[in-house]
């Protein structure tokens, strides 16, 4: 069996790198030689209180070293990691500890303190980090059990029904972030603005990133004028991003550039070619789209045709291979729009509960992503929608995000949420709900002309609602 362990493999690239800077944050700068010094006491004192080989640990908090630290401590310790966001509700918490039956929480808050056995405040610099143990008597004596070398857990952000315990060994997270790189092509001269969520992004990122030898820059405020003023400071190399800012540093007033930057990418959801229009004319830098996975990783990126395609997603990157299929599983012609499979290195080992392995999830080797897509014949992919969010009208089919698109141009409309609601006639037909810039609403008659200018009849929103707010995942999407 192979023993590949990420913690070795980062201090490996720590010995390789001792001087460099791995960490830029608001208490100055970490080099690779004592941030490996510092997991290494972490994971010390995490043994010597009892955490220990199969344990499942979760790690919820802030982007911070500490974050970083505490990931790879629990590792070290031949235990499994659940990154957890801090924006996690008490309840969510709970639940998560409780669908995963971790035996532990890292966690730089008093949300779970009500769980433990034993409470320890564990060595974390200027912050105090608290190990708190479950008291349920009835944990299982290890996690994710029929996984080899498991060593890391993400939970989907659940858009699309019940979210699912992604399970990951230390082989797959290797394969993962080699064939990622192949085409990011990072090495130790590379610094990266980190501005995402940690608990969201952390395999084909953090631990890419320091596998790899970069400097991290991290970036607790997203306004515009801090990202830019932090990437000119450190000289960053590599912005990786979501869509909103994307669109917040289009919009920038200002007149900073980010001349050190030599690659954009924007993931997590779609972009549109407007934004990506707008910021190229601001700084004169393409955005190219890169399509993540919890399950496969960062399989397609576009680098190629990012200027004059920024809304396709890309090609596929070397090693992963990449299909449409009907609803037989069969493949179909380019141009046609079926699901998007993919296959390649690094996929998931299982999901976490129920216990249900790689192979059992696989049709004909293939994931499918639950993403409609088409692919050109030079292979370049554009995703056209999601499966479950798609609403048929009367056998006509609607993506809601074609019509989000639509609605978020009309003057006043900050975002959209559509979605299908049962109808006596075409079975299901179209409804909105808008978030607006002003307090004045504007006339929905208006809108529904705006829309029918524009698009399908049928895809016009028979209803519109006016919201204060649509409900997001911690990641940063719209809940569907």
């Amino acid at each position: 069996m192979n023993h590949i362990k990420i913690t070795d493999l980062f201090h490996r690239a720590a010995q390789r790198n001792p001087g460099n800077v791995a960490i830029f944050d608001q208490e100055g700068t970490m080099t690779y030689e004592e941030l490996s010094s510092e997991i290494h006491k972490a994971a010390e004192a995490l043994k010597n209180y009892g955490v220990r080989e199969g344990m499942g640990v979760g790690v919820q908090g802030g982007n911070s070293r500490y974050f970083i630290i505490f990931a790879y401590a629990v590792m070290e310790c031949n235990a499994v990691v659940l990154p957890m966001s801090s924006q996690l509700s008490e309840l969510e918490t709970l639940e998560i500890i409780k669908i995963a039956q971790l035996h532990a929480i890292i966690h730089e808050n008093n949300k779970v303190s009500f769980i433990n056995l034993v409470i320890h405040t564990v060595p974390s610099g200027s912050q105090i980090w608290k190990l708190n143990f479950n008291a349920d008597s009835n944990l299982p004596v290890s996690i994710a059990e029929h996984v080899h070398q498991p060593a890391l857990i993400r939970f989907t952000s659940g858009t699309t029904g019940v979210s699912k315990g992604v399970v990951l060994s230390h082989t797959s997270i290797k394969e993962r972030i080699e064939g990622a790189n192949a085409v990011l092509q990072l090495g130790p001269g590379d610094r990266i603005l980190w501005v995402l969520s940690m608990a969201y992004h952390f395999v084909v990122s953090i631990i890419l990133y320091l596998h790899h030898g970069c400097g991290i820059i991290i970036c607790n405020d997203f306004m515009a004028s801090s990202i830019l003023e932090l990437i000119n400071k450190h000289k960053a190399t590599f912005l990786y991003v979501s869509p909103v800012h994307i669109r917040l540093l289009a919009n920038d007033s200002g007149q900073q550039q980010m001349s050190s930057i030599n690659k954009v990418i924007s993931t997590s959801t779609a972009v549109t070619k407007q934004q990506c229009d707008v910021f190229y004319h601001r700084f004169q830098k393409p955005v190219s789209q890169a399509y993540g996975i919890i399950e496969i990783g960062l399989p397609v990126i576009n680098f190629e045709k990012s200027v004059e395609s920024p809304d396709a997603i890309g090609y596929a990157v070397p090693g992963y291979e990449v299909a449409i299929l009907d609803e037989n599983f069969s493949e179909l012609t380019p141009g046609t729009m079926g699901q998007l499979a993919i296959r390649g290195p690094g996929m998931f080992d299982a999901y976490l509960s129920p216990p249900v392995k790689r192979d059992q999830i696989l049709k004909h080797g293939w994931f499918l992503t639950g993403d409609l897509a088409s692919i050109s014949e030079d292979g370049l992919i554009k995703v056209e929608g999601r499966l479950k969010s798609m609403i048929n009208v009367a056998g006509n089919k609607v993506f809601p995000e074609e019509v989000e698109f639509i609605l978020n141009q009309f003057p006043g409309v900050a975002a959209s949420r559509v979605s299908g609601y049962q109808h006596s006639l075409t079975g299901e037909s179209v409804q909105a709900e808008l978030m607006i810039k002003s307090i004045a609403l504007p006339d929905m008659e208006e809108i529904r002309k705006f829309c029918r200018e524009r698009l399908s009849p049928y895809k016009v929103p028979q209803k519109i609602h006016f919201v204060n707010k649509l409900p997001m995942t911690d990641s940063g999407k719209l809940k569907r």
